[in-house]
């Protein structure tokens, strides 16, 4: 299962941490201590909440890439074959689709909560995880 801290599911739903924590205090992400006692939250609710919830989170530190149209979000759906995948992800209000190999999700540890860069140019879509 993946975690993420506080700031970290802020960043990505577009909220304050303050927001974050209330969603914890009012049942509606579980929250837990992670290492170091800091509160950390499970990213498959935080992608639940970012579908509910949509607001534009900043794409922040991606690393060397030539397509510009960045988006940063999160992995709310995958559905896989033997050969391809559906990776569905929340950007904001964004609800974007990638059709990529099976093994690409494999190789990238895609899962649900991920944290994503959806890159868009032209006529088709790349990700890629943060730096």
């Amino acid at each position: 299962m993946t975690y993420l801290r506080v700031s970290e599911a802020a960043d990505l739903l577009g909220v304050s941490p303050d927001t974050v924590r209330r969603a914890i205090d009012s049942g509606r992400l579980i929250g837990s201590k992670g290492e170091g006692g800091r509160t950390v939250v499970d990213a498959a609710g935080v992608a639940a909440m970012a579908k509910e919830d949509s607001h534009t989170a900043a794409i922040g530190t991606v690393g060397t890439s030539s397509p510009r149209n960045r988006m940063r979000g999160i992995v709310t759906r995958i559905l896989s074959d033997t050969v391809m995948s559906q990776v569905d992800v929340q950007a904001g209000p964004f609800r974007l689709v990638a059709l990529l190999s099976t093994e690409a999700v494999q190789e990238m540890g895609l899962q649900n909560g991920s944290v994503v860069v959806a890159s868009v140019k032209a006529t088709h879509m790349t990700l890629g995880v943060p730096a």
